[in-house]
C-alpha cells in the first residue's frame, strides 16, 4: 500500500474540498429527501428514468417504445441512456426519488475529481492537478449562462446528461495522454469513451476532437496510431447498439428550430469572467514555454470550441452547446496558470537570499501550499455570491462586481420536489381526478391546456408526468425530448388551438389562434381521449363543442404564485369519436417526391393537417401499387372505401391488436409512426399524415409490435464484437505483464 505523504494529503484535501463545496451547495438534506425532483426539464426527465426502471429494464431493453408522450415515441433512441440508467439501477437499491436526484448531481460532483485525474494522467507534477480540480468550482458556479450545459445552473435546468458526459470526457482525455506515452490503458479508455458517447453527443465531440489534438501534439507514430485506432474503434463498436439507430433514423426526429446565438463577444468574453480569461492567457504562456502537452491540448480544445461556437451553422445542434466547452477549458487553463505562478513563487522562496542551500526539500515547489491557496481562492470566487441575499444588487469589490448566486434558490426549488410546492394540493387533486376519470372511462391520452403559470406546480412541464403518477394509464400528449418524436410539431399546433397562453415552443410552424372546435378535431385525429382545460375562455368554448363531454372537475383552487393568488378550476372532458384504430373514408394516396426528413415531410404534412378540406384522403409515404400516386401539390381523387368495423382493440406498452370485420380495407392506427413498428396479419405499416400509421389487414386479427430494424440488429452485432475486443485488450495486457514487457 502506498504511503500517504503530506503532499498527497494536501492534494486530497483540495480535491475533496472542491467536491464538498459542490455537495454542500446542492443541499444534502434536500438531495436525500424522498421528494420527486422538479424544476425546468428535470421535473419531466424523472418520468423517462422511471419508465426505464419499471418497463424497459425488466424486459431486457435499454431503449424502446414509450407510449407516454406524443402518441408514443422511441425512448432513448435519440437521447442518452447512461445517466438515467444509473438512476434506474440505483432505484432498485434506494428510493428512486433519491436515486434520480443523485444521478442529476453526479456529473457536477465528478468534475473536480475528473480534472484532477486528467492532470495526474497527463503527467503533471504537483500542485498542478489539484489546481485543475479547484478551477472547476468557478466553472460550475458560472452565472453567465444557465441552460447550455456543464455548470450547476444548466444541470439543475435539466442538462445533467451533459454534465455527466463532460466529466467522463475529461477523464478520457487524460487516459489518451497517458496512452500516447505508454501504449497502455486501451481497454479502460475505450470503456470510458463508450460511456461518454452514451451520455451526451457534445461531450462525445469534445472527447474525440480532444483525442485527435492530443495525438497530433504527441507526434503520430505507428504505436500511437494503433492505440488510437484500437481504442476509439473499440468504443465505436461498443456503442453501436445505440449509435447506429441514432444515426440511421435521424429522419424521424424533429428540429425545434432553436436560433443560434450571435452575441459572440458577450458570450465568449463577458465582463464578469474576464479575470478567468486573463489567468487562462497566463496558463497558456506557461504551457507553451514548458511544452506541456496536457495544458496545450486544453488550450487548443478551448480555441476550437470558441471557433465552432461562432461558425456553427443553423441546424439541429445549437451553437450555444459549445460555449460551456470554451469556458471549461478557460477555467482549467486558468487553474494551470495559477499553479505555475505558485510554483515560481515557491521556487523563489526556497532560493531567496539568505536561505540555506543545503536544505533538502522532499516535495515539489508549491505542493503543500498551492492546493490550499487555490481552494481558498476558488471559494472566494464562488462563495461570496452564495452569501449575498438573492435579489439584492450585489457588491463591488474593486473592478469586479459580485452579484448574488441563484444556485441555492435553484437547488431549493428543484430538490424540495413537487410535494413541497404551494401548488401541490392543486396538482395532487388534478392527478387524483384523472385517476378517477380513467377508472370510470378507461385509460388513454390526455391533452392539457398549457399556461406558464403551471410553474406553480414546480415546472410548466408538471403535467407531462401524468403517465408517471397514473402508472401509465393516462398519457400526456406533451412531453420532453421534443426532438425524439416526429409528432411533436402537431402537438404544438394543437396546443395553440386549445390554450389561452400557448408556448408555441417550436419555431417555424404556422400557429393559428385559439380555436377549440378545430383543436378537438385534431385531438380526434390523434386518438386523444381526454382534454383538460383550466382557463375560463377555453372552458367556455369547450362547453359549446358537441364533441366534448364534461366528465369531472376539481376546484376552484386558490394557489399562490408570483405574489398573487390564482383561482383555477380544472375541467376534464371526454373526447367523443376518438379511437386508436379507425376506418378510413377514402383510399389513401401515396405522396411522391417527399422524403422522410422533417424538411421534406413536415411542410406537406402541416398543409394537410391545417386544412380540413384535405382530410378525406390520407397521404402516405408508401402503400400497395393499387393506391394512386400524387405529387404534394396535387389533390388526390377521392376513392371511397367499403365500410369496415373495428373491435377488440387492445393497447399495450409496445404493441396493439384489433379485429376488423373486413380484410383488404386500409385502416389508420393513431400511434406515432416509427420504422420499428411491424405488422402481423396486415400489410404495412406505412407512414401516414400527420405522423400516424396505415395498414391493410390481410387477416381479421391484426397485431402491431415494436421490434428491431436493420440498423439496430447490426449495432447489436457490432457491440458484441466490441465486447470481444475489450476482452482481447485486457488479456493481451495481462499477458504482457506476465512476460515482463509492461
Amino acid at each position: 500500500m502506498r504511503r500517504l505523504t503530506p503532499a498527497s494529503v494536501v492534494t486530497l484535501v483540495a480535491v475533496a474540498g472542491a467536491v464538498l463545496v459542490v455537495f454542500w451547495q446542492l443541499d444534502p438534506a434536500l438531495l436525500l429527501a424522498r421528494t420527486t425532483v422538479d424544476g425546468g426539464d428535470t421535473g419531466a426527465h424523472v418520468a423517462t428514468a422511471a419508465f426505464l426502471r419499471t418497463t424497459l429494464l425488466p424486459s431486457g431493453h435499454l431503449t424502446g417504445w414509450d407510449p407516454g408522450w406524443y402518441a408514443g415515441f422511441p425512448l432513448y433512441t435519440f437521447y442518452f441512456p447512461l445517466p438515467d440508467l444509473f438512476a434506474a439501477l440505483g432505484g432498485y437499491l434506494i428510493p428512486f426519488d433519491i436515486s434520480f436526484k443523485l444521478a442529476t448531481a453526479a456529473g457536477s460532483l465528478m468534475l473536480p475529481v475528473a480534472a484532477w485525474g486528467f492532470g495526474r494522467l497527463a503527467g503533471m507534477e504537483r500542485p498542478r492537478p489539484a489546481l485543475l480540480a479547484v478551477a472547476t468550482l468557478p466553472f460550475l458556479f458560472d452565472q453567465t449562462f444557465t441552460i447550455y450545459g456543464g455548470n450547476l445552473y444548466s444541470t439543475l435546468a435539466g442538462e445533467y446528461a451533459f454534465s455527466f458526459g463532460l466529466a467522463l470526457a475529461v477523464i478520457f482525455l487524460g487516459l489518451t495522454i497517458r496512452g500516447m506515452r505508454t501504449g497502455r490503458y486501451r481497454a479502460i479508455a475505450s470503456l470510458v469513451l463508450t460511456a461518454v458517447v452514451l451520455s451526451h453527443i457534445v461531450a462525445m465531440a469534445f472527447a474525440l476532437v480532444g483525442a485527435l489534438v492530443i495525438y497530433l501534439l504527441a507526434g503520430p507514430t505507428k504505436r500511437r496510431t494503433w492505440w488510437m485506432v484500437t481504442t476509439v474503434g473499440t468504443a465505436g463498436l461498443l456503442s453501436s447498439w445505440w449509435g447506429l439507430p441514432f444515426s440511421f433514423e435521424q429522419s424521424y426526429t424533429t428540429n425545434m428550430g432553436w436560433q443560434n446565438l450571435t452575441t459572440y463577444a458577450a458570450s465568449l468574453a463577458p465582463v464578469a469572467d474576464r479575470w478567468a480569461l486573463g489567468l487562462a492567457v497566463v496558463g497558456l504562456a506557461f504551457a507553451a514555454r514548458r511544452l506541456d502537452r496536457g495544458a496545450l491540448a486544453i488550450a487548443i480544445l478551448g480555441v476550437i470550441s470558441g471557433v465552432v461556437f461562432v461558425v456553427d451553422p443553423q441546424w439541429k445542434l445549437y451553437n450555444a452547446r459549445f460555449l460551456p466547452l470554451w469556458w471549461l477549458c478557460a477555467y482549467l487553463l486558468a487553474g494551470y496558470g495559477v499553479a505555475e505562478v505558485g510554483v515560481l513563487a515557491a521556487r523563489w522562496w526556497r532560493h531567496r537570499p539568505g536561505s540555506d542551500p543545503s536544505v533538502v526539500h522532499r516535495v515539489a515547489p508549491g505542493a503543500l501550499s498551492m492546493p490550499l491557496i487555490g481552494l481558498a481562492g476558488a471559494c472566494l470566487v464562488v462563495l461570496p455570491p452564495v452569501l449575498i441575499p438573492y435579489g439584492s444588487p450585489g457588491i463591488d469589490l474593486g473592478p469586479v462586481h459580485v452579484r448574488a448566486s441563484a444556485v441555492p434558490d435553484w437547488v431549493q426549488w428543484n430538490y424540495s420536489g413537487y410535494q413541497r410546492k404551494t401548488g401541490w394540493p392543486e396538482y395532487q387533486a388534478v392527478i387524483d381526478t384523472m385517476k378517477g376519470v380513467s377508472r370510470r372511462y378507461g385509460c388513454g391520452r390526455a391533452m392539457w391546456e398549457y399556461s406558464p403559470s403551471l410553474n406553480r406546480f414546480g415546472t410548466p412541464m408538471a403535467l407531462m408526468l401524468l403517465p408517471y403518477w397514473t402508472g401509465g394509464c393516462v398519457d400526456s400528449m406533451e412531453g420532453l425530448l421534443f426532438e425524439s418524436s416526429a409528432t411533436t410539431p402537431y402537438h404544438f399546433l394543437n396546443q395553440a388551438e386549445l390554450s389561452a397562453q400557448p408556448s408555441e415552443a417550436m419555431v417555424g410552424l404556422d400557429y393559428g389562434p385559439l380555436d377549440v372546435p378545430l383543436g378537438v378535431e385534431h385531438l380526434q385525429m390523434l386518438g386523444v381521449r381526454y382534454f383538460m382545460a383550466s382557463s375560463s375562455i377555453v372552458q367556455a368554448e369547450a362547453a359549446a363543442d358537441p364533441s366534448l363531454r364534461l366528465v369531472a372537475s376539481t376546484g376552484p383552487w386558490r394557489t399562490p404564485y408570483q405574489g398573487q393568488l390564482l383561482s383555477t378550476t380544472w375541467k376534464i372532458y371526454l373526447v367523443s369519436d376518438s379511437h386508436i384504430v379507425a376506418p378510413l373514408v377514402n383510399q389513401p394516396a401515396v405522396v411522391t417526391g417527399v422524403g422522410a426528413g422533417q424538411s421534406s415531410w413536415l411542410p406537406m404534412s402541416e398543409r394537410w393537417y391545417d386544412d380540413p378540406a384535405d382530410w378525406g384522403t390520407y397521404l402516405t409515404a408508401g402503400g400497395p401499387s393499387t393506391w394512386q400516386r400524387v405529387r404534394p401539390s396535387v389533390a388526390p381523387d377521392p376513392k371511397p372505401l367499403p365500410e369496415v368495423r373495428i373491435s377488440r382493440v387492445h393497447v399495450r406498452t409496445s404493441s396493439l391488436s384489433f379485429h376488423v370485420s373486413r380484410v383488404g380495407v386500409p385502416v389508420v392506427v393513431r400511434v406515432s409512426y416509427f420504422p420499428n413498428w411491424h405488422a402481423t396479419g396486415a400489410e404495412g405499416p406505412w407512414r401516414s399524415v400527420p405522423n400516424l400509421m396505415v395498414v391493410v389487414p390481410t387477416s381479421h386479427e391484426v397485431t402491431l409490435s415494436y421490434g428491431s430494424v436493420p440498423s439496430g440488429v447490426a449495432g447489436s452485432v457490432l457491440s458484441a464484437i466490441g465486447l470481444v475486443a475489450v476482452v482481447l485488450l485486457i488479456r493481451r495486457r495481462r499477458a504482457l505483464t506476465v512476460l515482463g514487457q509492461v
